[in-house]
């Protein structure tokens, strides 16, 4: 189930009885441009990442292998989904609190990105973030 924070993207799924293929297209699964693409993984047991929103940047995050838990947090509302399947991504607008947790050692995790790479769209502490949404 989907909450007014969880944006969840089907990909199309295609398959035989060679394997399985999905596909991301602009204008399709990929709701935006892409601008940039990184993927996290070899993450140490125990370990979680992301701990920051984007001022601007939307994101797409697509769990290729394994499993991992996103929080997301709007200034008010707190929610979590887990990843686990490669054919369903998870869209993060802009101004929206994400934590990666529980990820499991094969975890893949690629993102594809609105725009380059600008710390300055970065913002890395929690208060700071909760004062710029809800003033």
């Amino acid at each position: 189930m989907e909450s007014s924070l969880i944006q969840l993207v089907n990909f199309q799924l295609h398959g035989d009885a060679r394997g399985k293929l999905s596909v991301a297209e602009v204008g399709g699964a990929l709701p935006f441009a892409v601008r940039r693409i990184y993927w996290i993984y070899g993450t140490k047991p125990g370990v979680s990442r992301g701990f920051h929103a984007h001022k601007k940047l939307n994101q797409l995050c697509v769990c290729i292998a394994g499993s991992l838990r996103i929080r997301l947090f709007d200034g008010t509302n707190e929610d979590d989904v887990t990843l686990n399947e490669m054919n369903v991504g998870l869209k993060i607008p802009p101004r929206i609190w994400h934590e990666m947790h529980d990820l499991s050692p094969d975890c893949v995790l690629i993102v594809f990105a609105e725009s380059e790479y600008d710390e300055s769209d970065y913002i890395r502490d929690r208060k700071q973030f909760i004062r710029y949404v809800v003033g």
